[in-house]
């Protein structure tokens, strides 16, 4: 990915959309027909994420419970993802760690993903205030699943941390009463 290495290499900041593109040998035009901006290029498919999560919480049976719905939900999205993404993420995480602009952008893909997940558990009829804290359970259990997933030491897949993850939020949930 010619941003996420030119992002890398000398910050996004000091890094042009002219240079995204040289290096990714596309002109500057070219490169504005697919994204608004240059931050948009590390949040690209955020729409298919959002679709997949959705579809995944209106697939589970009829049957499953609330969060058996968001896991999966998840699964769904878990399933998307592949091992490019896998050795890309760390670099992924650390860009927009550093960048303000792009941790602003990371918490509207968040917000985004889990109204989505919102969206398709009240589509299955639970109540909306109970619709929304399980996709925001769910989100951030994918996402703390992500970072652990994208650590060069890990052997887990993404389906089974995001599994364990989502898990450990429910359990952690339970004793706040």
């Amino acid at each position: 990915m010619a941003a996420l290495d030119l992002f890398t290499e000398q910050g996004y900041d000091a890094t042009a959309v002219a240079q995204i593109a040289e290096r990714a040998g596309l002109t500057k035009t070219t490169f504005f027909r697919h994204f608004r901006d240059k931050r948009e290029v590390l949040f690209v498919g955020q729409e298919v994420h959002a679709r997949l999560l959705a579809e995944g919480v209106a697939a589970a049976p009829p049957s499953a419970t609330v969060l058996e719905a968001i896991g999966a939900g998840v699964a769904a999205l878990c399933a998307s993802f592949t091992p490019a993404q896998r050795d890309f993420g760390p670099r992924l995480l650390a860009v927009v760690a550093g960048n303000p602009e792009l941790a602003e952008r990371s918490v509207y893909k968040r917000h985004l993903l889990a109204a989505s997940a919102a969206a398709a558990l009240v589509e299955r009829g639970v109540p909306e205030p109970d619709a929304d804290l399980a996709a925001e359970l769910g989100v951030k259990a994918f996402g703390r699943a992500f970072a652990r997933w994208v650590e060069p030491a890990r052997s887990q897949s993404l389906p089974v941390l995001a599994r364990r993850e989502l898990t450990a939020l429910r359990e952690a949930a339970a004793r706040l009463e």
